[in-house]
């Protein structure tokens, strides 16, 4: 029988506060232990046409500087890749399990962990803001381009709150959710994890005209409580066929909502669950948006929790 390879896990740092935290994520998971880490930093490098200013026998003294600067900064964040290393280890990670990988900016800080992103790892974990967060800003720059653009597999967005047991999972039927589901299972199966699958359905006022058309408001939202039920019940019993014991799993649906993303957010709040996943993209795909619109709302309205967007 051909053996399955080991999940591989990218999580990229920037030297920051906010960054070791993500590590530390990472290290409170215990089903991550099961995969393969590789600690990633872009290293921005002091552009080569500065060092033509050598040959000006004035610029000399602030060569030295900036030479002696860029020693001094290797050396910091060695340091600090060795520091997360070890958080890992502490956490009980294996060795083996743990690599160490600096690069030199290539591209740019998001476009070079992008790229980093399609050498066959699994899953990406980082944090919604890095070294230059600023107050009242929900997703810093290279996050924000990592939403948009790392659209090929999972990428966990680490908020604030600490992890818990408890995963609300949102579900609307579409195949995104789906695959939502499918890793979830597949990362969490078998760990002491309780998820509840939410599906959310908004006030009549909200229905496309087309549908009022087949079904009166009432019948409309009986066939799809129906649909979404039988739904919810196939989730469930495909988390149990991941490893998840039956009482782990609640399904829960809320009618009448104005904004699906608020009401998600609202009863994460509510119920206190850490984190928050998502299929990337709903059932209202549009062609022109990099991400599903309910999706992007949860992610800056649960600005405190962890949310996962799943391709």
């Amino acid at each position: 029988m051909k053996t399955q390879p080991t999940p591989k896990l990218l999580v990229p740092v920037d030297g920051s506060d906010r960054s070791m935290n993500t590590v530390k994520y990472v290290a409170k998971l215990e089903p991550l232990r099961r995969m393969q880490v590789v600690l990633f930093h872009v290293f921005s490098k002091v552009p080569e046409g500065f060092w033509d200013l050598g040959t000006d026998p004035r610029s000399s003294s602030t060569v030295s500087e900036v030479r002696a600067w860029e020693i001094q900064q290797k050396k910091n964040i060695k340091q600090y890749m060795e520091s997360a290393r070890q958080h890992l280890l502490k956490s009980g990670f294996p060795v083996k399990s743990i690599e160490v990988k600096i690069q030199n900016r290539k591209k740019g800080f998001a476009r070079d962990i992008i790229r980093e992103a399609q050498n066959g790892y699994n899953a990406v974990v980082t944090r919604r803001r890095g070294m230059t967060g600023m107050r009242g800003i929900v997703l810093g720059s290279v996050a924000v381009k990592m939403v948009e653009k790392l659209s090929f597999i999972p990428l966990l967005l680490v908020g604030k709150k600490p992890p818990g047991n408890k995963i609300m999972l949102a579900f609307d039927g579409s195949e995104g959710s789906r695959r939502a589901v499918d890793f979830l299972g597949r990362t969490l199966g078998g760990f002491n994890f309780r998820v509840k699958l939410l599906h959310v359905m908004r006030g009549k006022e909200n229905r496309r005209p087309e549908n009022r058309r087949l079904f009166s408001p009432a019948e409309y939202a009986q066939t799809t409580l129906k649909e979404m039920t039988i739904e919810l019940e196939a989730a469930a019993k495909k988390l149990v066929r991941l490893g998840f014991q039956p009482h782990q799993i609640s399904t829960e649906l809320v009618s009448g909502a104005v904004s699906r993303a608020a009401a998600i957010v609202a009863e994460a709040k509510k119920q206190e669950y850490g984190t928050i996943v998502m299929g990337r993209r709903g059932h209202s795909q549009v062609r022109d948006f990099f991400i599903g619109r309910v999706t992007n709302k949860v992610i800056h309205l649960a600005r405190d929790r962890t949310v996962w967007i799943i391709r």
